[in-house]
């Protein structure tokens, strides 16, 4: 998977096929990419960590995970991943739509489980480690998995449902108990996800404190707080990364001229956005586009 993949914050991209919408990735942090921005799709995702450490983050929740770790991302979660310090991170990254699992409106599985499962009614844990009890079970589940997408025997998608509702099994019999506060960070959820989804579409125009907290419907002092709260930074520092991380790709799949990708990106200045993309990427834009370094 790489970054053209990612370039847009809710991915709108299928990852899957009509016929059998299960897919699997290896990615590599940093040789593919140094991160994978926050966004969210409709598919459910596996991220399995494969070799090394690194930096996932699910629904405001982000932990350091290692090798033997799996992240459980809901539809319509909010994730990233990301390159931990200098430590580099191998990982399997899995997308499947959960339809291919529900055979109808009558269907007990997914009226009493599958669906509340996806939806987050059942609280599933999101961050499976060695520490859990049922760990080991659904770590040997996604081996079967793996093992039969490599040799693809006939009838392999039988065997890979099978072991996918295992694992969902393993999933909605471990759940935990629903927090009391959840509602409320659904709230701040669905806020957040018409931020970036305006950033994502506005991002080349000039975009202000005060457009976002009209959009929000908040004050300018209440949306920066908001915002500084959930996303750990300032709206223009993310705004700014944002479009640093645009121009980054621009540069290495078009031969538009650099000017022309500052401008692209929503920098009106080049110098600034030389700058800024020094700062960032510890190399000048020209640099990075020749896979050149400081």
């Amino acid at each position: 998977m790489n970054m053209n993949e990612y370039q847009n914050y809710h991915e709108t991209k299928s990852h899957t096929t009509a016929e059998f919408p299960y897919n699997t990735y290896l990615c590599s942090i940093p040789l593919n990419f140094t991160q994978v921005p926050l966004h969210w799709h409709e598919e459910l995702e596996l991220i399995v960590i494969q070799k090394g450490v690194g930096l996932v983050s699910v629904d405001f929740q982000t932990e350091t995970v290692t090798a033997g770790d799996i992240v459980l991302v809901l539809p319509g979660q909010l994730h990233s991943i990301e390159q931990k310090e200098q430590e580099r991170m191998e990982y399997e990254n899995i997308l499947l739509n959960p339809t291919m699992l529900m055979s109808g409106e009558q269907d007990l599985c997914a009226v009493r489980f599958i669906r509340p499962l996806i939806q987050d009614a059942l609280a599933a844990d999101t961050f499976l480690t060695p520490a859990l009890s049922y760990y080991s079970s659904v770590a040997s589940c996604i081996r079967e998995i793996d093992r039969l997408c490599d040799i693809r025997p006939e009838g392999y998608q039988l065997a890979v449902k099978g072991w996918l509702f295992h694992l969902l099994y393993y999933l909605v019999t471990n759940k935990k108990n629903r927090d009391s506060a959840s509602n409320s960070k659904t709230k701040s959820l669905e806020k957040l996800k018409t931020i970036l989804k305006y950033v994502e579409e506005h991002y080349a125009e000039t975009l202000t404190i005060a457009d976002m907290a009209d959009l929000t419907h908040y004050s300018k002092s209440h949306f920066m707080k908001f915002f500084r709260m959930h996303m750990g930074m300032g709206f223009i520092e993310y705004l700014n990364d944002y479009r640093l991380t645009i121009a980054a790709r621009l540069l290495t799949t078009t031969d538009d001229v650099i000017l022309e990708i500052a401008s692209l990106s929503g920098f009106d200045n080049l110098s600034y956005f030389n700058r800024l993309f020094r700062r960032k990427f510890h190399t000048t834009p020209g640099q990075y586009r020749s896979g050149g370094s400081k």
